[in-house]
């Protein structure tokens, strides 16, 4: 089979040859480099050539790792942004910056019917709540980010994290219940 005769491959399969030998690891980075990137991307606050360069770590990371990768039920891809938020704290260690998120309108609407907020909110009450969120802790930031931005269910987190779905949802959820009571404080 050539190398680059990847596209009818499974995840399982390219994965599987990229063990073997890393050249195949070039299809999964082909994969999920957009996702990867517009993650770091946004974790950085949008520095493009910062967001390359720890994208670029991650996937170079992963394949000098990947045999360490076990299939247990769980996607690359949640392995890979786990990859990729330690490079992103690293990053942040390094420099000793503070994390910033911003928000597509489309992910205001979800994050205020999760936290009770209300369903419509003004730019004023929408620079607000990313205010309190540019506030959070880390973690919480990044569940907050994994869970709404990068829309990922519960089990992909849970993964990112190593802990239970149930464990992931509780957090997201305490997360979501302090913003609430911030924004009540606030009012």
């Amino acid at each position: 089979m050539k190398r680059n005769d990847h596209k009818h491959l499974s995840e399982i399969e390219l994965i599987a040859l990229a063990k073997k030998d890393k050249s195949y690891f070039g299809a999964l980075y082909e994969l999920y480099f957009e996702p990867i990137y517009r993650f770091t991307f946004k974790r950085l606050g949008g520095d493009e050539d910062v967001a390359a360069d720890v994208t670029q770590l991650t996937f170079m990371k992963a394949m000098v790792h990947i045999q360490q990768y076990e299939d247990r039920g769980f996607a690359f891809k949640s392995w890979l942004y786990r990859i990729a938020q330690n490079e992103v704290n690293m990053h942040f260690r390094k420099e000793q910056k503070t994390k910033h998120v911003s928000i597509e309108k489309r992910h205001i609407s979800e994050i205020c019917q999760e936290a009770q907020l209300g369903r419509y909110m003004s730019i004023e009450e929408q620079e607000r709540l990313v205010q309190l969120l540019n506030e959070m802790e880390d973690e919480a930031l990044d569940l907050i980010e994994l869970r709404f931005f990068q829309e990922m269910s519960f089990k992909e987190i849970a993964t990112i994290y190593n802990i239970s779905e149930a464990n992931a949802k509780m957090r997201v959820y305490r997360i979501l219940k302090l913003l609430h009571k911030k924004w009540e404080q606030g009012s």
